[in-house]
Formats: C-alpha cells, sequence, structure tokens
C-alpha cells in the first residue's frame, strides 16, 4: 500500500503546538478533567486500572453509544481509538483494488487518502458553494453508479459546516439502495450545531449504513481519543479483527471517562456548553471577515468551530499560510489541502481573547499582501 501525504494533518501536526495562535483547530476549546468528572466520585476514576480493556469497548460504554441509535444494540457498536482509527479500519476492511468509491467533497481528507492507498478510483460529490455548501442533485445522479461500492459524507460538513438537507439525504440515500452501496457517514460534528437544533443522522435510512462518530469535536474532548462505528451487526463483526491489528483497545480511561461524558445529563451539559461557546465566538469571526472590505466571501457555517472562506487574492493558500506561520507564527488549514485553492479554514472554537489575537496576526499578514 502507497499512501498519499496527508497534507493538513502534516501541517497540523508540525505547527499547532509550536505556534503562538492556532487558527486551524476545528473544535472548541477541550473540557478539562475537573470540568468533566464534576461531581464524580474523583477517588473512584482514581482507581481506574490502567490495564486493556474490552477491546471493542466496555459494553457500558457501547451502551450509552448505542442509545444515541434508535434501534442499535451493543452489538453495532465498536469503540474505536478516535474516530480516525474508525475510518482506518472501514477503509482497510472494505475496499479492494478497482472499488469505485464517491466521497463527498470539500472534505477532510483521510478517507480520500486512504480510498486511494488501497486501489479504488475516487469520485468526488461537489458540495457548490452558489447551493450553500450543498451538493446538485444531477451531481449526485451522475457521481453515484452501479459501480459504486462506497458513499463517503461527512455530515456537518469539514470544512464548511454545512448541514445537508433531508431531501439531499434522500436522494444520496436513493441512489444507495438502487445500487446496494454503503453509505459511510462522518457525524463528529453532530451535535455542535450553532442553532441548537440537531442535524439529522443517516442511521435508520438504510440497511447499509455506517456511522463514524467520537467525542473530539461536538464534546470538546479530543485528548480521550474514542472514537466509535455504529452499523450492521455482520458489518462490525466484520471490522473488529482489524482492530486487533491497530490500537488493540482504547485506553481503559478514556473509556471510563467517555461513559461519564455520554451519561445523559453530561452529555446535554457537554452540547450545550459546544453551542455556548460557537454562538459567542462566531459574531468575532464573522465580524471581523466582514470587515475586511470585499476580501473574504463565505457562507455561514451551520455546525462545528469553522468557517470555510475564500479569499480575493492571488497568493496560493499553502503559501499564503507558510508566511503565517513564519512571519505571524500563526496557523490556518489553507484551502488546497480540501483541493479547493484560495480559501482558508478558520477555527472559532478558541478563547475569545486568543481568537482576537491571532485574527489580529492573520490581518497584519494581509495588509502586508
Amino acid at each position: 500500500m502507497n499512501i498519499e501525504r496527508f497534507k493538513m494533518e502534516r501541517l497540523q501536526s508540525t505547527w499547532e503546538n509550536v505556534v503562538d495562535y492556532n487558527l486551524s483547530e476545528s473544535g472548541v476549546h477541550p473540557l478539562s478533567l475537573h470540568e468533566l468528572a464534576a461531581g464524580e466520585d474523583l477517588a473512584e476514576i482514581g482507581n481506574v486500572g490502567l490495564g486493556y480493556g474490552q477491546t471493542n469497548g466496555t459494553p457500558e460504554l457501547r451502551s450509552e453509544i448505542a442509545a444515541l441509535y434508535p434501534g442499535a444494540t451493543i452489538d453495532h457498536v465498536l469503540v474505536t481509538t478516535g474516530s480516525s482509527e474508525a475510518n482506518f479500519l472501514l477503509m482497510w476492511s472494505l475496499v479492494q483494488h478497482g472499488d469505485e468509491v464517491v466521497f463527498m467533497m470539500p472534505n477532510y481528507m483521510q478517507m480520500w487518502g486512504l480510498a486511494r492507498g488501497f486501489g479504488a478510483e475516487v469520485r468526488p460529490l461537489w458540495l457548490r458553494k452558489r447551493l450553500g455548501w450543498a451538493p446538485e442533485p444531477e451531481e449526485i445522479q451522475d457521481v453515484i453508479t452501479p459501480k459504486t461500492k462506497l458513499i463517503i459524507v461527512t455530515h456537518p460538513n469539514n470544512p464548511t459546516g454545512a448541514v445537508l438537507s433531508r431531501q439531499a439525504m434522500a436522494e444520496i440515500v436513493s441512489r444507495a439502495v438502487k445500487f446496494g452501496a454503503w453509505i459511510i457517514a462522518d457525524e463528529v460534528y453532530r451535535g455542535a450545531e450553532r442553532e441548537g437544533e440537531t442535524s439529522p443522522s443517516f442511521w435508520g435510512l438504510y440497511d447499509r449504513v455506517i456511522i463514524v462518530n467520537g467525542l473530539s469535536k461536538a464534546y470538546g474532548l479530543p485528548g480521550l481519543r474514542i472514537g466509535w462505528i455504529v452499523g450492521p451487526e455482520d458489518l462490525v463483526r466484520r471490522v473488529w479483527p482489524y482492530h486487533d491489528y491497530t490500537t488493540i483497545a482504547p485506553s481503559t480511561l478514556g473509556d471510563r471517562l467517555a461513559r461519564i461524558a455520554l451519561a445523559p445529563d453530561n452529555r446535554l451539559k457537554i452540547l450545550e456548553r459546544t453551542r455556548g461557546i460557537l454562538n459567542r465566538n462566531y459574531p468575532i469571526l464573522s465580524d471581523w471577515l466582514e470587515r475586511r472590505g470585499g476580501f473574504f466571501e463565505f457562507v455561514p457555517p451551520r455546525a462545528g468551530a469553522i468557517v470555510f472562506a475564500e479569499y480575493h487574492h492571488q497568493i496560493n493558500s499553502t503559501e499564503l499560510v507558510n508566511r503565517l506561520i513564519k512571519e505571524k507564527r500563526t496557523l490556518a488549514v489553507p484551502g488546497d489541502h480540501f483541493n479547493m485553492d484560495h480559501h482558508l479554514r478558520l477555527g472559532f472554537g478558541s478563547e475569545p481573547d486568543y481568537l482576537r489575537r491571532g485574527l489580529a496576526r492573520l490581518e497584519e499578514l494581509l495588509r502586508a499582501l
């Protein structure tokens, strides 16, 4: 297997802990252990044995996850080390050389690179900015063909923060049903909607739907490294052995803390916190973009702490970000990492003053342009 360079992750892992201001983050300011476990028996948590845990996740954690998906049981759930491992396991177990995979674009490019690495022909299904980052119905019909084995969507979307309409979801499902294709729906931003109404899930729309989710984005708990796959029982049994060759098991402590996070009352409080951060910080970024005198165009995101903004200048987006790093010690994500040059993905989930100072650094560079 030959993998192509995962440009965005290489950029972030190189610089996000080095720069003064990180505007590349797509989640919200993380919870601390004390915030997460407030009201819990910390002595009990402190006594958790740090051995190997249940490799597919404890029954207690899988029960909390299954409760989020009507009709699911613990046998429909595989817990993974973050949603990134879930994505890897699905590509490894499902994709064969010569398969056709339809991939929503723009998008987080992990499964794009993996599917191509495993020998698939990957066809983009583009979201169109003129439609508010929605797909053309005709393109759904054209791109999903009898050869299509997998359809991969990120819903809500990364980098645009767009949410598909129920009609668009139904059109994608209809084509999948017609050709017997699997739908993999990455729903890691579900629950992080600015206006409070939770985005509809693909779960339950079709018997060949696989959900990927985790605690990193909507929950503000990326350090727990807890993700999951929810799918048909036979699919979960098929994927689990691949997990034996990767991380083997989620962390014991992560599993225990994830159960705290997903307890119904705690889960609602965490998502309320996330939405509070989004609604507090979004005006800071949107006002800043709008004051740039037409330099930027953007569609307001409906979910997630991210804006995908087009800028009007000839400079390549990677060149722009490299200058931002070197001259201003500030990081953003260039649009060409999503195969869309002359865009920037800007995260707004940090503390407000931190966000303002990071944007001030970006403004200094833009003035120099």
